[in-house]
This record gives structure tokens, sequence and C-alpha cells, in this order.
């Protein structure tokens, strides 16, 4: 479906059920900005917002006047997509919810394969650790001929995806990659970058990426010998990356470690 936007409040059609606002908080880790999503049926009149995103009041607004917010769902726990679910909650009177309690707002928290009915929408919890332990994806079985799904930053609209190590852990983010490839061609609506036409696609990119920073890890070590620290081999396998994801990227070289030692 062609983008189309709608100038009053910065919403951009994104798939047939949702529309997307890009939150001003762009950054080496953010890319343009955080996608805040609204779920709606046609001609429904209320909505679902998916991750309010940065505390900036003018974005909050313009995603309420999306139409009457009955839900928040959020997908995982980093402050580029939560910090602002309090305030709007108080803004819209929706509760929020999310996996992780800490996190919610007047609302339960979501719960591994839970069917939510909200705005005239199917979503179905789909339980995704690995960048985080409390990442969620939200699959709409009904959006479009192969549905969509809200990968949050599990798969990105472009680049790969960070592992908050320790908590995000690589033996569960391949597991999480198994399980989306299940899901085939459907749209993948990512937390950060453009839309993607095909999950499974994408997915297959992703676990090639994977194996091949394992393959090179496997040999920084062999270089510099097993006993090498994280710092030493992002040095071998990382030189190139810019000084402001240097420590992104030591996440993964000790997320990748991890991974080995326990093989």
């Amino acid at each position: 479906m062609p983008a189309s936007a709608l100038p009053e409040s910065g919403l951009v059609r994104s798939s047939d059920l949702t529309r997307v606002r890009l939150a001003p908080n762009p950054g080496p880790m953010s890319l343009d900005g955080t996608n805040s999503y609204v779920l709606a049926a046609p001609e429904s009149g209320r909505t679902v917002v998916v991750d309010p995103g940065p505390l900036d009041e003018e974005h909050l607004q313009a995603l309420a006047s999306a139409g009457t917010v009955e839900l928040v769902l959020i997908t995982h726990r980093h402050a580029d997509h939560t910090e602002a679910s309090r305030r709007f909650a108080e803004l819209t009177g929706a509760p929020v919810r999310a996996f992780d309690p800490a996190y919610c707002v007047a609302g339960e928290p979501l719960r591994p394969d839970e069917v939510i009915r909200a705005a005239g929408v199917e979503i179905r919890v789909l339980a995704a650790p690995g960048h985080t332990s409390d990442s969620l994806c939200f699959f709409l079985p009904d959006d479009g001929p192969n549905g969509s799904v809200l990968t949050g930053d599990t798969i990105l609209g472009r680049g790969t995806t960070v592992l908050d190590f320790p908590d995000g852990t690589l033996g569960d983010y391949l597991l999480t990659l198994s399980m989306l490839s299940d899901l085939g061609p459907a749209t993948a609506l990512p937390g950060h970058g453009p839309v993607l036409p095909d999950l499974s696609s994408t997915v297959l990119t992703y676990r090639d990426h994977r194996e091949e920073r394992l393959e090179q890890i496997r040999a920084a070590l062999e270089s510099a010998g097993p006993d090498a620290g994280t710092a030493e081999v992002a040095d071998l396998v990382y030189s190139d990356v810019p000084a402001n994801v240097r420590a992104a990227a030591e996440l993964s070289v000790a997320a990748q470690l991890a991974y080995l030692h326990g093989e």
C-alpha cells in the first residue's frame, strides 16, 4: 500500500490497519527516530497505539488525535519507546500494557500468546526475547494478504539489531528469528526505519548476518587467544564502526562470546 501522509497529524499509512508517526528523537541507535504506530479498523473511531515513544508533547497530541485511544501497547522497555507512557495515559485515559509490569500504567502485563481485540483489530502477542528479555512482537493476521508484525527493535527497517547483553542473549534471539520466520511473508512494521514488505526474507538476512559475525568472532579468538576480552575482540571484528556506536558493538561481541562459550 502506498504511504500517504495526513498533514494535520504527521501520521503516514503504513499498512491496511496501521499508521505510523516518526518521533523527533533521531540518533545513532534510534536511526531516524522511534516509530509510533496507530492501529485501527476502518471507520472504527477507536485506536490502539504501540510505543508512544519519547516525551514530546506535539508527538503525543498527534497520536491522540487519530481517534479515541482504547489501549497502548509496549514492545519493550527501552526509553525511546516508553518514556512517554505515563504522560500518554494521562492524556488519553487509556491503559498501557507491557510484558514487564514496571512499564504498565493502569493495565495488566501482557501474556505471550494472548489474543487482544481492540479498535476492530485482532492482535496476537508474541514473546520475542533477544534484543531485551522483555521484547514482544505484535502479529496482526488480518492486516493485508499476509498479515503484518510490529517488530519493535527485534527487526529494524535497516541495519541490524543490537542485543542488550546480558539482558538480551543471542541464543534467545536466534530462537525468536525462527519463530518470526514461521510467520511467512508478513509485512514488517519495525520500531525504527522503513516498513519491510517480507518479514521471512528479512529474517533470512538477519540469520546470515549473525552466522557471519559468529565466524568472525571465532576467527578473532583464534588470532587473539580463547581468553581474549570483549574490547580486544571488538577491535578485530568491529574495527570500522564509528565511535558513537562502539558501545553497541561491544554489547554484540559480549553476547556472541557468551553464546560461543555456551557451545
